[in-house]
């Protein structure tokens, strides 16, 4: 398996809706097993196919213990808001209160064309309602809401911000490269967890 190159804010196809899935090939399948190699790599919980590169409809996830990955994912989500912070390995830097659903349930295939269905409450739901808006284009950072949405895009407008971006890629880059010569991985400051429980924890 392959340690994948995490695409960060200003590469297009962050902001490109994904698209359907229709092959079933062994392209695929190799394709998942990289982004569920690359997720563990950077100590991610989920992962979609558009944050390595790929426009396509499949994201992974692994949070407590529930894992797994789904293609072409459709996704409802209940009436009940959810407290919480997010960040994400595609927009280094901290993460920001967001708000989401408490619950939600997502449907879909699996790499063999086999119904997937998972329902989720809390950190898996805001993981699924996460993932879902990367395949339609969409970063954390557009739920945001009030001064916390000020807040996100003045440091993001910043001009060190484009610093630390590119300071991450080329950490994560020489990182990959190491993994890939055998050398072992040892995780970023930046690269943590995609989502965080709170902005202060």
């Amino acid at each position: 398996m392959t340690i994948l190159r995490i695409r960060t804010q200003g590469d297009p196809v962050l902001r490109t809706p994904a698209l359907t899935v229709t092959d079933f090939d062994d392209s695929l399948r190799t394709l998942i097993d990289d982004m569920v190699e690359t997720m563990h790599a950077v100590k991610g919980v989920g992962l979609a196919a558009p944050q390595v590169g790929v426009g396509l409809q499949i994201f992974t996830w692994d949070i407590g213990e529930d894992s797994g990955h789904v293609i072409n994912p459709v996704l409802e989500v209940g009436d009940e808001p959810q407290e919480g912070g997010e960040g994400c390995l595609s927009v280094p830097g901290p993460g920001y209160h967001t708000p989401r659903r408490n619950d939600a349930i997502i449907t879909g295939v699996d790499m063999n064309g086999e119904p997937v269905r998972r329902e989720g409450t809390g950190l898996l739901a805001r993981c699924f309602q996460h993932e879902t808006d990367h395949l339609r284009g969409m970063l954390f950072v557009d739920r945001l809401e009030g001064e916390v949405r000020t807040e996100a895009m003045r440091a993001m407008r910043a001009p060190e911000y484009q610093d630390l971006v590119d300071s991450v890629a080329r950490e994560r880059e020489a990182q990959r490269l190491g993994v890939s010569e055998g050398s072992s991985f040892t995780g970023s400051s930046f690269t943590g967890s995609a989502f965080t429980r709170g902005k202060d924890s």
